[in-house]
């Protein structure tokens, strides 16, 4: 048994724990209201009942969460597809996830939810402590495995977090403990640009003793591109970005917790999982053989390349593409004319919800990049 007692701040729930956690959660005067949601034909008591009688981690992800990321695509979606599960196959061990980030907890929910569909066992997940404010969310993410990742803290703080973060990373997968999941930077891509933290290659080798193409081969790199058709919580990124241009932007209380919903019940339509090819043997020595900080960017640049090919772009994408440039290069080829009026009316409508007194123009601008910026960085 792996010896966790140093990672006490960061570590998911044990079994015990997250037994205890479920009974909470299975009180809260919320529950009814979620059940219902999820599961209409059944009693308002029907999410919780069933987890009253949850007696681990493994059935509570298989027995309640499957079905209920299967009620939330059944809801909101139009269906939710996998590729290239056959690239796990060439791993020895369990290994490092490293994906593009568009919703808080859909796109860690959804690549477990695609892993354990293709037989693989549950990951663990690195999510921010900023969602942990909120009692009922914490409980269920940790009792989901969820990594705390601290946020808001010192330099010198950070420092030593990242340190922790590292060593329980590297131990989880060289022990054969668990697989982990981390989303490529910290946030949300919320300009449809996904770029990975070159910060974060450095934190993954703060552990290693064995020198940096040892270090990160050990790790079991594996890049995962997920994608939906409609960006989540679209209009609510675009109203961040512009008002980013003010000045910083600061989130209200319970902000948070507003995208979690809103990109739970937002409509989706299609999604797809790209699981990549892992990091080869070839590519961690060629990184290894650069000098400093460039050793990382040949990492970050392989990781990006293969984040941004593997992204299933939709025609919700070449519409905003062409919108963006005020072009047609899509139009009869990816999308139709009334496709294109019907995402401008998409657009209006969700924008309207938004304040008046927010520059209508720029805003279409910035949503239509949301969408486009996609296309525009695999050209």
């Amino acid at each position: 048994m792996t010896d966790l007692s140093e990672f006490e701040d960061i570590r998911p729930y044990s079994d015990e724990e997250a037994v205890e956690a479920l009974q909470r959660v299975s009180r809260h005067p919320y529950l009814p209201m979620i059940s219902k949601y999820l599961f209409p034909k059944e009693s308002l008591d029907f999410l919780g009942s069933r987890l009253r009688r949850i007696n681990s981690i493994d059935e509570f992800q298989a027995v309640v969460m499957v079905d209920v990321i299967t009620a939330i695509l059944a809801r909101t979606s139009e269906g939710f597809t996998c590729s290239g599960m056959s690239n796990l196959k060439s791993i020895d061990g369990k290994f490092l996830a490293v994906s593009n980030h568009r919703d808080i907890v859909l796109d860690p929910a959804l690549i477990l939810y695609g892993m354990h569909d293709a037989g693989y066992p549950f990951a663990e997940l690195c999510v921010g402590s900023n969602l942990l404010s909120n009692k009922l969310i914490e409980d269920l993410m940790k009792s989901n495995r969820m990594i705390k990742v601290i946020r808001g803290i010192s330099a010198r703080q950070m420092y030593l977090n990242s340190q922790t973060l590292s060593k329980y990373i590297r131990l989880s997968i060289t022990s054969g403990n668990a697989s982990i999941w981390v989303a490529q930077k910290e946030g949300r891509a919320k300009n449809g640009i996904d770029k990975t933290e070159q910060g974060l290659l450095k934190m993954f080798d703060m552990s290693g003793e064995n020198g940096f193409e040892q270090n990160f081969l050990e790790l079991n790199i594996v890049p995962m591109s997920i994608s939906y058709e409609y960006e989540p919580c679209d209009s609510r990124k675009a109203r961040e970005m512009l008002l980013s241009r003010e000045g910083p932007y600061v989130k209200k209380p319970k902000e948070d917790l507003h995208s979690i919903l809103t990109g739970i019940r937002q409509r989706k339509g299609h999604i797809h999982l790209t699981i990549g090819k892992p990091l080869t043997h070839e590519e961690l020595h060629e990184a290894a053989s650069q000098s400093g900080n460039d050793r990382y960017q040949y990492l970050r640049g392989i990781l990006d390349q293969r984040i941004r090919r593997d992204y299933k772009l939709w025609k919700t994408n070449y519409m905003g593409y062409d919108l963006m440039n005020g072009t047609s290069d899509y139009l009869g080829v990816k999308y139709l004319p009334e496709d294109l009026e019907a995402f401008k009316a998409y657009t209006e409508h969700k924008l309207s919800k938004l304040e008046r007194r927010l520059d209508r123009d720029a805003l279409c601008d910035i949503f239509w990049h949301i969408y486009g910026n996609p296309v525009a960085s695999v050209l």
